[in-house]
């Protein structure tokens, strides 16, 4: 699988390199970093790569987090990014939307109202802009993407902020699904919940999708309050919906104020066939490096935490998985046997005793559990699964013991994050049926290394 699978180019597309290097001493407001002119041969969507570095800046402590840099075209404002990656130089991708052709300019200013307050200079390295006509096979999907505006209160608190965007076909590949990692959610579930059951404590949330070829509003829909799936019915600028950041979980209004800053991550075109949608994080690493980061800013990480307290040790102390299969009126959750040097083995439960912490949907999912402190990926020797039969939902009475199912169908990575984040990867794997009753013994799953 290529996570970042980029379609077969067309013949005409513009690709314009420039190198600058630029150390900007403190907080300036509105001090020009980059005035980049450029030419577009054949008008089409336009996307710029910026590697951008920040110094002094650290995501995890408060005062230095990020810089803000605010990116105008030929004088319109177009969006801000944020340099949420801290000191070493990293690329942030992000779309400058139609162009048409002939002679432009990327300007890129500090916005030093919305800088933090301690952060260094911004250092600007290689720009490279690329601009697909409606030949290419880019075009389709790089031309419908959405344009997001921030939540109030998020870019001030360098909270929840809009790391990624992510473009899947759909439909005969005539319509496109856009879904955003957020870095965090300021509402919704507790931090220790969502590494329990999803494996992570970004929020990866559908946006905006399109049915087919047309651009007509009537074809599109976005996730709205309360996760309700509602017709697009909003204004597009040269045809990219925009969307508001409308709740403390980041679900979406198609209207929202004028004067709130604008995101355009250019997003990258993936499948995830037989995975879950967090493997777009195992590919992008980086993405588990800015999330403990803002969960170490806020005070998040407690190496003593217990379940219930809303708080987790570090993410590189999880054991995570991953695993397919279909959920029926039950929850699910796993047991990570660890092997010592003594070979002695203990098991660690991704619900860890709270029946809150268990799994209630089918499809590939994560899980998480903490494992103990110098534990490693080639430490883990086994997996096992137990089902439970479902809590009963609002105004039904409760399930008898042993009515809820569970098929498991793969068991498709099990991992720790090394150092730098990056996924170290165990060597269990499996392929095959296993059929799990509700409030049965623990399964084993019968794993083979690879």
């Amino acid at each position: 699988m290529d996570m970042t699978r980029r379609a077969r180019r067309g013949t005409a597309w513009t690709r314009i390199m420039a190198a600058v290097c630029l150390g900007v001493p403190g907080p300036v407001y509105g001090q020009v970093l980059l005035e980049h002119p450029f030419t577009v041969h054949a008008g089409g969507e336009a996307v710029a790569s910026i590697t951008a570095g920040c110094r002094s800046c650290d995501w995890a402590v408060a005062g230095r987090e990020a810089i803000a840099l605010k990116v105008d075209v030929d004088g319109r404002y177009s969006q801000h990014v944020l340099l949420t990656r801290g000191e070493a130089p990293a690329e942030y991708r992000i779309l400058l939307g139609t162009l048409m052709a002939g002679r432009h300019q990327l300007t890129i200013e500090r916005d030093g109202s919305r800088s933090a307050k301690d952060a260094g200079g911004a250092r600007i390295g290689r720009v490279s802009i690329e601009s697909f006509d409606s030949d290419t096979a880019e075009y389709p999907w790089l031309s419908r993407a959405p344009i997001l505006h921030a939540r109030p209160g998020t870019v001030e608190r360098f909270s929840d902020v809009p790391l990624m965007m992510y473009a899947e076909t759909v439909h005969d590949n005539s319509g496109y699904r856009y879904t955003v990692i957020f870095s965090h959610e300021d509402g919704g579930t507790p931090t220790d919940r969502l590494m329990a059951t999803w494996g992570r404590s970004t929020d990866i949330e559908f946006a905006y999708g399109i049915s087919g070829a047309s651009r007509d509003s009537a074809a599109g829909e976005y996730q709205g309050v309360d996760h309700e799936i509602r017709p697009f019915r909003g204004n597009r600028d040269n045809g990219h919906p925009l969307v508001w950041v409308a709740t403390d979980n980041n679900m979406f209004s198609d209207n929202g104020p004028a004067g709130a800053i604008r995101f355009a991550p250019a997003p990258y075109l993936v499948t995830l066939d037989g995975v879950s949608r967090e493997a777009v994080m195992d590919a992008n690493p980086w993405l588990y490096e800015v999330m403990s980061a803002e969960l170490t800013r806020e005070g998040r990480i407690d190496a003593g935490a217990q379940p219930g307290s809303g708080t987790v040790p570090d993410p590189r102390r999880f054991a995570y998985l991953e695993a397919c299969g279909d959920v029926h009126d039950a929850t699910i959750a796993f047991d990570v046997a660890v092997q010592s040097a003594g070979s002695e083995v203990t098991w660690h439960a991704t619900d860890r005793g709270d029946a809150r912490f268990r799994i209630a949907r089918s499809g590939c999912f994560r899980a998480a559990v903490p494992l103990p402190a110098g534990a490693t990926a080639a430490a883990i020797s086994g997996i096992r699964a137990r089902a439970y039969t479902r809590p009963p939902r609002e105004g039904d009475r409760p399930l008898p013991d042993g009515t809820g199912r569970v098929t498991l169908r793969r068991l498709n990575a099990v991992f720790m994050l090394g150092e730098d984040f990056k996924p170290v990867r165990s060597s269990l794997r499996w392929t095959g049926t296993l059929e799990l009753k509700g409030e049965s013994p623990p399964a084993p799953i019968p794993t083979t290394s690879r």
